[in-house]
């Protein structure tokens, strides 16, 4: 039993993942920022320009789901995803409906997981600038984005 343990985690990063975390619970800080670093290199990389698969992206947060322990980091990935595919079209300008569907179907989904976990509070003030930095983008995407942080969040953010 022990060697297909050691074969599963030889063989599978993602067992390997789980067990490292299973271990030693601090490690899913590295793992998060591993994720997050694939998140970013889908549309920001380095070098060149970003592929914008998101189905890679929607992987690697499932992945991440199925590892971590901590709610907060699952909801700090799931929000970054949003956050960079605002940066993204800040700086390059218009993209298109799919884009602008799949940031905003993340968002929707990064706050539900928020509140699912009781966590509003502490990522209230990054959802308020996701909504506050979309201002302007086209194809209707700031007013869906305002619209679902203030289906989440409600009257209490309304001055």
């Amino acid at each position: 039993m022990q060697n297909e343990i050691l074969n599963l985690i030889k063989n599978f990063k993602e067992v390997k993942e789980y067990y490292t975390t299973k271990i030693n619970p601090e490690s899913e800080i590295e793992l998060l920022e591993k994720y997050k670093k694939i998140v970013k290199n889908e549309f920001l990389p380095d070098r060149g320009f970003g592929k914008m698969r998101y189905n890679l992206v929607n992987k690697a947060i499932a992945d991440f789901k199925k590892i971590a322990k901590d709610a907060r980091n699952i909801a700090d990935l799931m929000l970054y995803y949003v956050e960079v595919g605002v940066e993204f079209t800040n700086t390059f300008g218009d993209i298109d409906e799919k884009f602008y569907g799949n940031i905003e179907k993340a968002y929707n989904k990064a706050l539900e997981q928020i509140f699912e976990t009781n966590l509003e509070q502490e990522f209230k003030e990054r959802a308020a600038k996701i909504m506050d930095e979309s201002s302007g983008i086209g194809w209707g995407f700031a007013y869906n984005i305002q619209d679902i942080y203030f289906w989440y969040y409600s009257d209490d953010d309304e001055e």
